[in-house]
């Protein structure tokens, strides 16, 4: 029940009279809201909105990263056209605004009109509705929008802070809320300020099944389940609906509504993240707290996104907003104990047979070859990818490749396996950007092969390792040859190399790496269809991809080892 309040007519006014003085100094109070302290860049105003009743969502997430404004109405109330017009107004950095916001009638209503009125004033004002809620409908254009309303707008927030213009912006939100979905469930009903009774009911000992966020019942009621059962109702309603085109890699969210409490968030958690595994899913950094709440409802929501490179990049962004943050960082530079001492996560590393101990100060120097030709290709690597993309792909590789023989260097001779997973996990830690944590999963995924022969080596294996590398890579980022990324270069390798490995590693792998040269040439003649280059598309063409280029680089350095 919600118990502090002097005139429940008031309460969303009140409320936010006092969030507005908390946080002066990040965020100034309007008519209708509020909006954030502006940065030295002007970006695209992205404004949240809603009814009161779901904090963090919608005040609490405006600032740096997320939102630039938050239309706030009454409690579980749409607010009116002219509140969402002139928090708008007052967000509106000269780029254009967009609007988003639950797909109900009252908000679809109000923020539409907003928006004629903007577009009146030649604001370029756009519309990005969320409907993530599986249960509402089986027409996605006809769901509501629940806890999906975070991704989507952090989404959002983080393609704006990034300096897109409103059309790439305007995508990233609509591709956001086309890969999430949410399902959740509810143990109690919520107390309106100033009422005797709940909005509804649950039976006791029973559990309403597919709630709203505005006090609305499920949409049939269930005896109430474990924590196992309750995660398995909630990841089963996800995957009937998953994107056609969704890969493997989600953000994840189990969001409290107001009263379950942290812990059970927790536990529940625990008991989802292993069914994501025997789903073939990988949770990406997921959030397990109250981040779009229904004032005082007991209950608890699934949400996952399915991630493709933009997805993956805005859900990793910095944000510092009252209600929320993320700061990559305080943690980059951390090493879990477990790796310092030399265990895994679940095992210690291993004795090596003495064939695979003979090839660890191979592994050690094969890393250290790697480290060094990037080092050497640092500012061309970075020349180039500046043409189309933010110029760090030099620097992050180097990075990844230092971290990769710092971790190696502490480790005892414990076979090339063991040494390639620990190398990719300080690879895909070091550098957080999609393709450093898909280099990271790679080289992971190869030394788990190179482990499954402790007896004896043959050349095969170097094939095995190199497929399971590729694979991996094929399985992160759902690149094709053509789509002028590193797969371009790596595949052309793996043919190669396998064709060849009758005469032996040495002859193979220069084989491979004449193959990867030649075709990290040829993708100066592509155009992007995959990765942050795909917005600036046209520049691209006549430069070599840096992600093809830098794997060209690596294999004909370790070719010249190898012989």
């Amino acid at each position: 029940m919600t118990t502090i309040f002097n005139d429940p007519a008031e309460f969303a006014e009140d409320q936010l009279e006092g969030f507005v003085s908390l946080y002066a100094d990040r965020l100034t109070g309007v008519p209708g809201g509020v909006v954030a302290h502006r940065g030295d860049d002007p970006i695209v105003a992205v404004v949240v909105g809603g009814g009161s009743g779901h904090y963090p969502a919608f005040a609490g997430l405006v600032g740096p990263g997320f939102a630039s404004g938050a239309v706030v109405g009454n409690i579980f109330t749409s607010p009116s056209a002219a509140q969402v017009y002139s928090v708008a107004k007052a967000a509106d950095q000269g780029r254009g605004v967009i609007l988003t916001f639950g797909n109900y009638a009252g908000d679809v209503m109000n923020f539409g009109i907003a928006a004629e009125r903007l577009r009146r004033e030649d604001i370029d004002a756009r519309i990005v509705l969320v409907t993530d809620d599986v249960a509402s409908s089986p027409k996605e254009s006809e769901r509501r929008g629940i806890a999906g309303d975070f991704t989507v707008f952090k989404s959002l927030g983080a393609a704006a802070a990034a300096g897109h213009d409103i059309d790439e912006v305007e995508r990233i939100g609509r591709a956001a809320n086309a890969a999430t979905r949410s399902f959740g469930v509810a143990f109690s009903g919520c107390t309106m300020p100033g009422a005797a009774e709940p909005l509804f009911r649950v039976p006791e000992r029973q559990m309403g099944v597919g709630l709203g966020i505005h006090g609305e019942p499920g949409i049939r009621d269930e005896p109430v389940a474990t924590a196992r059962e309750l995660a398995g109702l909630l990841v089963d309603g996800l995957l009937a609906d998953r994107p056609s085109d969704g890969g493997n890699r989600v953000a994840a969210i189990v969001n409290g509504l107001g009263t379950t409490k942290y812990e059970e968030l927790f536990l529940l958690w625990n008991e989802i993240r292993p069914l994501l595994a025997d789903a073939g899913l990988e949770p990406v950094e997921p959030e397990v707290g109250e981040l779009v709440t229904s004032l005082d409802m007991g209950g608890c929501s699934l949400t996952l996104m399915w991630l493709d490179d933009d997805l993956e990049h805005a859900w990793h962004a910095d944000a510092y907003a009252p209600g929320y943050r993320k700061q990559a960082s305080p943690l980059a530079a951390l090493v879990p104990a477990a790796r310092t001492s030399g265990a895994d996560d679940d095992e210690l590393a291993p004795t090596p047979t003495p064939a695979a101990a003979r090839l660890s100060p191979l592994t050690a120097e094969a890393l250290r070859i790697i480290r060094d030709v990037l080092v050497e290709a640092e500012d061309e690597l970075g020349r180039i990818d500046a043409i189309a993309g933010d110029g760090d792909h030099g620097r992050g590789m180097v990075k990844g490749a230092q971290a990769a023989v710092a971790a190696t260097e502490r480790l005892e001779e414990s076979g090339p396996g063991w040494a390639l997973l620990q190398a990719g996990r300080a690879w895909a830690a070091a550098r957080r950007r999609h393709i450093g944590r898909a280099v990271g999963a790679a080289l992971e995924a190869a030394g788990r092969r190179a482990r499954r022969r402790p007896r004896r080596l043959r050349a095969d294996d170097a094939v095995r390792a190199v497929d399971a590398f590729v694979d991996a890579m094929l399985d992160l980022g759902r690149a094709e040859i053509g789509d002028k990324t590193i797969i371009d270069a790596a595949l052309p390798f793996r043919e190669a190399l396998r064709e060849g490995i009758a005469d032996g590693v040495g002859a193979a792998w220069a084989s491979g790496a004449d193959a990867a040269e030649a075709a990290a040439r040829a993708t100066a003649g592509l155009t992007p269809r995959k990765g942050r280059a795909r917005p600036l598309a046209e520049k691209s063409v006549g430069t070599s991809d840096p992600g093809a280029t830098s794997f060209a680089l690596i294999v004909s350095a370790l070719a010249r080892f190898t012989n």
